[in-house]
């Protein structure tokens, strides 16, 4: 993978939010878009309750939301209180580490996915992520990035995965060589491929932690099944596990992308909490390693990052399944926790230095592609 080279600095602030509705991670980075020149405070804010319940309308609107209907009301709703957890996030972070507003030249912005429909043969693909970046730029006084993922999806990309740039860049400031693998584990799982020659292939494996959070939740229990003691309790139901997995989606090869909604919790129905969790992280394992195997070049290593590698059993379960060795993010010294955060630091830099930050490996568009948008404090 090549891009055109840049000598200046950035300092960027950094944002995720994930499916899990957990919390807002933050990260500062100092990058010349291609690199990694040094890393930054990081940490995390959690969202409150009201805010996730903000978000979940949105998500509940959004799952019924046909394409030529007006988008629902949620939506603005929740822009607004996305933005102002990023914003009461931020300014908390900066004081406590720091960080000054006008030391940052940048600040970069996800957003909430409240929607995500990867293309088809007779459809374009669909995504949504949510936030008013005008008020996280007006409240920091700082240019923010956000948006990154339509433009990949109006040329026809998957939108998703969009960290890979940044895998490689973490790659090659660790001194890894290729072919190695990074494996992020958050409610959808996705794998990214730095080959030998430094190219990149990327796509969703499958659900990693969203449907048994979703399970969780729906069972009247905590927010995820914490440290995988549901599942280590429970025992997988085969032939649930292999109808999962007759799903057309694992015959496929990449790029592809999905949502954590499009599978169903219905074949998990029946079961108990325990079996069900055991199930669901059994799949979540299996689809890791089916993605592994899909590789064009067998990885020397495969390093785990995102909430997932936190979870023993679902770990175990990857290594058992992988056929390589597969290590974390802590291992290779990098920042789990962070890493996404990081990541959308990185796509900001290099949005506004019109570098790309999907290709035809990562997301199936037709040529490398620059995306984002770009707000300044005090536009209209």
């Amino acid at each position: 993978m090549t891009t055109s080279s840049s000598t200046k600095t950035l300092r960027v602030l950094g944002f995720m939010t994930g499916t899990s509705l957990d919390a807002v991670d933050m990260a500062v980075i100092e990058t010349d878009g291609e690199n990694i020149i040094s890393f930054g405070p990081a940490g995390e804010m959690k969202l409150d309750a009201e805010t996730r319940a903000i978000v979940e309308d949105a998500i509940e609107d959004a799952l019924d939301w046909e394409r030529d209907e007006e988008e629902p009301d949620s939506f603005e709703d929740a822009r607004m209180a996305v933005a102002d957890a990023h914003l009461a996030a931020a300014l908390s972070f900066m004081a406590v580490n720091g960080v000054k507003a006008s030391a940052l030249d940048l600040v970069g912005v996800h957003g909430q996915t409240v929607l995500h429909e990867a293309p088809t043969p007779e459809l374009p693909g669909r995504t949504v992520q949510l936030i008013d970046a005008l008020s996280v730029a007006e409240g920091l006084g700082v240019r923010t990035a956000y948006d990154f993922r339509s433009a990949d999806v109006a040329a026809g990309g998957q939108g998703a995965p969009l960290a890979p740039v940044y895998h490689a860049a973490l790659v090659r400031k660790s001194g890894l060589s290729g072919p190695v693998a990074v494996l992020n584990l958050g409610g959808v799982g996705n794998i990214t491929l730095v080959r030998a020659d430094g190219e990149l292939e990327a796509f969703d494996t499958g659900p990693a932690n969203g449907m048994v959070d979703l399970l969780v939740q729906s069972r009247g229990k905590k927010r995820m099944d914490e440290g995988g003691k549901l599942a280590a309790a429970g025992t997988v139901d085969q032939a649930v596990l292999a109808a999962y997995l007759a799903h057309p989606y694992f015959a496929s090869t990449g790029p592809k992308s999905l949502d954590r909604f499009d599978f169903s919790l219905d074949p998990v129905a029946s079961l108990s909490l325990e079996d069900a969790a055991a199930t669901l992280t059994a799949f979540a394992a299996e689809a890791a390693a089916l993605g592994v195997g899909r590789c064009s070049e067998k990885p020397t290593k495969v390093v785990a990052c995102g909430g997932g590698r936190h979870n023993p059993v679902l770990l175990a379960a990857i290594r058992e399944r992988a056929g390589v060795p597969v290590t974390t993010a802590e291992d290779e010294g990098w920042r789990g926790d962070s890493i996404e955060a990081e990541a959308f630091a990185f796509l900001a830099a290099r949005c506004l230095l019109c570098l790309p930050i999907s290709f035809p490996g990562t997301t199936g568009v037709a040529e490398p592609l620059t995306g984002g948008r770009i707000v300044e404090p005090g536009e209209p």
